[in-house]
């Protein structure tokens, strides 16, 4: 078992106030998991290579009182800091954690779970239900038109300046690229061509899978449709609102469009 583990809170890494930025990717000495009062201790495998170090974590539960001296940084923070290789363990093991606070309990009949094998994987004792990590599968969709503009949207969650793209959860029973179009239309009210898988990204904020699409202006006028999506328009490279962080898909869609680089 390794000796060094990812300390979390919700989706929150947690470090000593004096502990290096540098160091993150190595995680901190599990013997620091007796300063919390509750956590619970786990392993992972990891899925890019079976061959790979098992991932250790210490998740602290929601609401707890960190010590004096501890800090808190959203994970979604690190995407600049980290290698490819390092931010990959660290989602992983910041979904697992989350899903395994909401997932103590079966929820068919209400008896507490119980691990199975070193795989994230639990049963329940009573009723034999099995839980595995939820995954939210939400598009995210860069959408131009014929003068090369961008649509950017500001949704209300976001920080008062920041614009990004259209984006929404796949509802059972549809596929993706008629969310795409579903989404669009009811965020901004137009229509949309040519949709084009591009990429996607682990988003554990807490289960979300971010999928990425391109698709190009057909019709309508944009309307914002005040319940998700507070301002929405059009704009050109030298006349962009505030973007999201650097490592997000988001920001990696616009880039590419700003540097006329292939998605």
């Amino acid at each position: 078992m390794n000796d060094r583990a990812f300390f979390f809170q919700n989706d929150a890494m947690l470090l000593p106030a004096d502990f290096p930025d540098s160091e993150i990717e190595k995680g901190l000495p599990k013997e620091l998991a007796k300063n919390f009062i509750s956590t619970d201790i786990f392993e992972v495998p990891p899925v890019d290579n079976p061959a790979s170090p098992m991932i250790s974590a210490v998740s602290v539960l929601p609401g707890a009182e960190l010590p004096s001296g501890w800090r808190s940084i959203p994970v979604r923070y690190l995407f600049t800091a980290l290698s490819a290789a390092g931010m990959g363990r660290i989602l992983r093991a910041c979904h697992i954690a989350q899903w395994r606070n909401d997932s103590r309990f079966c929820g068919r009949c209400g008896a507490k779970n119980i691990d199975v094998g070193v795989n994230p994987e639990r049963r329940c004792p009573e009723c034999g239900r099995t839980e595995f990590p939820r995954i939210c599968p939400a598009v995210i969709i860069v959408i131009t038109d014929d003068d090369n503009r961008i649509l950017l949207a500001h949704n209300k969650k976001f920080a008062p300046t920041v614009y990004s793209h259209i984006s929404g959860f796949n509802e059972a029973g549809e596929t993706l690229e008629e969310t795409v179009v579903r989404e669009i239309r009811e965020e901004i009210k137009i229509e949309v061509k040519d949709i084009e898988y591009i990429k996607s990204q682990p988003w554990p904020f807490p289960y979300s899978l971010m999928i990425g699409y391109k698709a190009r202006y057909l019709s309508g006028t944009v309307q914002p449709d005040g319940v998700e999506i507070e301002d929405a328009g059009w704009f050109t490279k030298d006349n962009l609102p505030g973007l999201p962080r650097e490592g997000s898909l988001s920001r990696y869609l616009i880039n590419c469009w700003i540097n006329d680089t292939p998605y």
